[in-house]
């Protein structure tokens, strides 16, 4: 984005991308995955990217505002805080995760659309890029849903790092992604976006029907 605010877009990647954001766990991207073999789409995975692609550039923008170099202690991100606090906190880190993330887009060319998906891609960080709400959509997990993916998907409550109370750094995830989760629906329903929730009973192929006939007039 330029000091205007003019987003920068060299290749029209951006404004021809489709978008799949919304609650962890609600099969983003199993369901994008799909539509890529069925399609013939590139899909960029913003989780993936997020977690290793994107370390240098955090590290630099720690350096950039004065900032210890490494990781904060595990227990003052998922013991300590409240879960409140968590999504807050969350939710305010996106925007800058996001612009790398675009970086990352706007070197991409392809002839057919990208779908980009994660749960980063807030609705309104990705609102402004959008010729029409239906190159987005929101698939968010109901609360059975997320009790099952719990039960039977153990990385989906789990941290990857050792703290002094496992139990209560679980809870607490587990609070914050359903917060942020929540703050995705608001959002979007205030947008005018497509919010899709995800109860299990459908297979990720059906769901996959279901995001293929919204994103149909771009996949045609």
């Amino acid at each position: 984005m330029t000091a205007d605010g003019e987003i920068v877009d060299p290749f029209g990647t951006l404004g021809q991308a489709l978008w799949i954001c919304g609650g962890q766990w609600a099969g983003k991207s199993t369901v994008s995955r799909l539509l890529a073999r069925r399609h013939g789409i590139t899909v960029y995975h913003y989780d993936f990217h997020d977690a290793r692609a994107h370390q240098d550039r955090r590290i630099a923008r720690r350096v950039r505002d004065g900032l210890p170099i490494r990781d904060p202690d595990p227990d003052t991100v998922w013991v300590d805080p409240a879960p409140e606090q968590m999504a807050a906190d969350t939710i305010a880190g996106f925007p800058v995760r996001f612009e790398w993330a675009l970086d990352d887009l706007r070197a991409l060319v392809s002839g057919r659309p990208i779908l980009a998906e994660g749960w980063g891609l807030r609705p309104e960080l990705v609102a402004p890029l959008l010729d029409s709400p239906r190159r987005m959509i929101v698939m968010v997990p109901t609360d059975d849903f997320r009790e099952h993916q719990l039960r039977v998907l153990p990385r989906a409550a789990a941290t990857t790092h050792r703290v002094s109370d496992p139990e209560r750094a679980r809870r607490n995830r587990i609070a914050r992604d359903r917060l942020v989760a929540e703050d995705a629906v608001r959002t979007a329903n205030g947008l005018g976006i497509r919010v899709l929730w995800i109860d299990g009973t459908d297979d990720a192929e059906a769901v996959a029907d279901v995001v293929a006939e919204h994103f149909g007039p771009y996949l045609a």
